[in-house]
């Protein structure tokens, strides 16, 4: 299958559109994503001085001389040349301006959500929606809670949240209704936890990913991403169970006593009530956003469902192969959709064509992989990068993209705007130790201030 090198001209006046930088008297405005939960969310970017308000599908084409030279410099103060590898590409024509080492395999850290965005809005599409059930078996009057992989499932509403979560107050609420026109009052409470298998922790992964915080182990029924609260670190050592007290307690809140403890158990009989996530493209900005991994690996299995692969980590990989095989990409190779995995293997090349072909009109389901993309200074992981303390600080607001850190891995990979109004695809990824954002960011920011035409 061919390579996919570059897109129509016309598609990035749509990515353009997508990146939605409004250039005002010198400042650059809120980007296009608002209202977001933390960490993703989003401050003005108010000091992104001088950018010119310029359409860039009619800019000037850059100089790939110009941009070797810009780059030239940061990467070389960067000290991470041995293990560093770039890719950067005009975002209207498509055109290659710099390459080094674009078509060597890394690891790419949480850049793999890219991969994942991709394969679950194309394999569910965008308006998919998960769902947390409550089954009834009427001859004991048992309940069972059971979960579809909803990370962003939470005890009580939060009218400020984006995306709009699933509420456990709002299920219990139509439980508890379901269950007096029946003439029920006491229940006994089970869990099922089976819609994901195999294994609840990835290829490679270390184990303080769970008790450091960066990651709960993967459960189709968690609550607030398997937080112990919604805004600590903090995981559950038994995340489906945690959702099951959570559940019961609600339940006796709306009236309805819960005889002894939840157990596990396999849900049957009917589904009494249930509460929707919010669509699939909600999700993945999120995802994006604050680089969940939780929920990066929900959607992983999401698609693996779609696409009749087992929901477990190889399904999920699968699957996501086959969607960007599909569209031509090749340089990918995942044991994980999170990019926990150091055993994962994205090139710049692979991450800078997934980019590309997110804001390809051809593919308007894919939007949301670019929309959720972080911006420098401003919104989700970028949002304490780039600051005016910085020596990136050039890039503020012009910088979009999405980040990845392990233990001696660094990568970005997005969109920039320079100050001429090109607009550039871009990927870096620092595979050597001590590798750290900010000397990636140094990189990007120098492609924001370029003035390479």
């Amino acid at each position: 299958m061919p390579r996919v090198r570059r897109v129509r001209g016309e598609a990035f006046v749509t990515l353009a559109l997508l990146n939605i930088f409004v250039l005002i008297a010198g400042f650059v405005t809120l980007d296009m994503i608002e209202a977001r939960p933390l960490p993703a969310a989003p401050n003005p970017v108010t000091d992104a001085e001088g950018a010119a308000s310029v359409d860039p599908a009619a800019s000037t084409p850059a100089d790939p001389e110009r941009i070797a030279d810009v780059l030239d410099d940061p990467m070389s103060a960067s000290g991470l040349e041995e293990g560093l590898s770039g890719f950067v590409v005009d975002g209207v024509s498509g055109e290659t301006l710099f390459e080094h080492d674009a078509d060597t395999s890394a690891v790419p850290a949480s850049t793999t959500k890219i991969a994942t965005a991709i394969a679950v809005l194309s394999a569910a599409g965008p308006d998919h929606r998960l769902t947390t059930e409550v089954h009834l078996d009427p001859d004991d009057d048992s309940l069972v809670l059971r979960g579809t992989g909803d990370a962003t499932l939470t005890a009580t509403a939060d009218t400020a949240a984006y995306p709009q979560a699933a509420t456990l107050e709002e299920l219990a609420e139509s439980t508890a209704e379901a269950l007096e026109e029946q003439g029920v009052s006491s229940v006994s409470l089970g869990y099922d936890d089976s819609h994901f298998t195999g294994s609840d922790t990835g290829p490679g992964w270390k184990p303080n990913y769970i008790t450091e915080g960066s990651t709960a182990a993967v459960h189709a029924l968690l609550l607030d991403g398997g937080r112990v609260e919604p805004d600590v670190s903090t995981r559950e050592d038994d995340p489906p169970r945690a959702a099951a007290d959570a559940f019961a307690t609600q339940l006796e809140d709306a009236g309805i006593e819960v005889d002894g403890d939840p157990s596990e158990e396999e849900a049957s009989g009917e589904v009494l009530a249930e509460v929707e996530s919010g669509p699939v493209s909600d999700l993945v900005e999120f995802m994006m956003l604050a680089s969940d991994n939780n929920m990066a690996e929900s959607l992983g299995r999401v698609a693996a469902l779609e696409l009749g692969e087992e929901p477990d980590f190889d399904g999920a990989a699968a699957a996501t192969h086959s969607v960007l095989d599909d569209l031509g990409i090749e340089g990918v190779e995942l044991s994980d959709n999170s990019g926990l995995s150091p055993e994962n293997s994205i090139t710049p090349r692979a991450l800078v064509e997934m980019v590309q072909i997110a804001g390809d009109p051809e593919h308007p389901d894919l939007d949301a992989t670019v929309t959720g993309l972080p911006t420098a200074n401003a919104t989700g992981t970028l949002s304490g990068r780039y600051s005016e303390h910085s020596d990136s600080h050039d890039g503020a607001g012009l910088v979009r993209g999405k980040t990845g850190t392990l233990d001696g891995v660094s990568s970005l990979a997005g969109t920039v705007h320079d100050q001429e109004g090109n607009v550039f695809v871009y990927a870096f990824v620092a595979n050597v130790d001590g590798a750290t954002g900010p000397q990636l960011d140094t990189i990007a920011a120098a492609l924001s201030a370029c003035g390479c035409s």
